[in-house]
């Protein structure tokens, strides 16, 4: 029988001496793993204050003891490999090996902030590709030589390695065919937050369809998936609305869910004590 896990997510967005009490009370209502979003600004709040995620994910890691930690996701957009690999190392020491690097290709406002022409979706691939191989030698391999189209590296010196052998996991998000293979080649799993959609049924109809895409990729090779459950409907809007989201993730073959923290209005906004009733009640039942 399978165990579902849930994850939940702390937009940076809180003084620490706010955002601290969350991320303590996050482990201690039992959630599997928590993360932050890895941007410079967020279009879906740009006007909010905004702290950068390495520090709040340190902070993380000595507030909490048993949790996972990730990045929701890690990008290109304003990421050089070898600097990335610096701070993965120390969070993954820090955590004493509970972190985990979401990775994707990288867009929004991100990817045009520090200048530049905007890349095509087939560059950001590239990019993407170019990204993971050389993310994945440094962390696996001391003194790296590499020159790529979009990242070099001379004599990258990486001691002392991981804590998490081989390395810390990649947890890679993926909608499309070749990201979905470079997923499977690099990957400990997948995380999806679905495709375009006008309503709650049709979007979980494209999660669907990408875990279907995700299943030819594998060919039936065991795979962790995440889902992003808020895309279209606030799964902590109502303990129904949460199970009802996790029900349909678990039929089709996710291993875990993700939500966002409560906000106190605007875009995922809610209460803290349907969240406490969520994970008092709901979630044990739904494990």
């Amino acid at each position: 029988m399978r165990i579902m896990r849930f994850g939940i997510t702390i937009l940076p967005e809180y003084r620490w001496s706010v955002a601290g009490p969350k991320w303590r009370r996050a482990e201690e209502l039992g959630f599997d793993h928590a993360w932050t979003y890895d941007h410079l600004t967020w279009g879906g709040l740009q006007d909010s204050p905004w702290y950068g995620t390495t520090p709040t994910l340190t902070a993380a890691a000595l507030a909490t003891s048993t949790i996972k930690l990730g990045t929701f996701v890690t990008s290109p957009n304003f990421r050089h490999p070898l600097a990335l690999t610096r701070e993965l190392l120390a969070l993954d020491d820090i955590s004493n090996g509970r972190f985990l690097c979401g990775i994707g290709s990288g867009g929004g406002i991100d990817s045009t902030i520090l200048g530049g022409d905007e890349l095509t979706p087939r560059q950001k691939v590239d990019r993407l590709a170019e990204f993971v191989e050389l993310l994945d030698k440094l962390l696996t391999t001391d003194k790296v030589d590499f020159v790529g189209e979009y990242f070099e590296t001379r004599n990258g010196r990486t001691l002392p390695g991981c804590i998490q052998q081989p390395r810390i996991p990649f947890v890679m998000a993926a909608n499309g065919p070749r990201s979905l293979r470079l997923a499977a080649q690099y990957g400990a799993g997948w995380v999806t937050t679905g495709g375009k959609a006008d309503d709650y049924e049709s979007w979980f109809g494209t999660v669907r369809d990408l875990s279907h895409r995700l299943d030819d990729v594998l060919e039936g090779r065991p795979f962790d998936r995440y889902l992003s459950l808020d895309s279209k409907r606030y799964a902590l809007s109502s303990p129904a609305a949460f199970e009802d989201a996790t029900a349909r993730a678990a039929a089709l073959g996710f291993t875990d869910v993700i939500t966002h923290w409560p906000r106190a209005e605007g875009i995922y906004a809610g209460s803290e004590d349907v969240l406490e009733q969520i994970a008092a009640e709901v979630i044990p039942r739904l494990r």
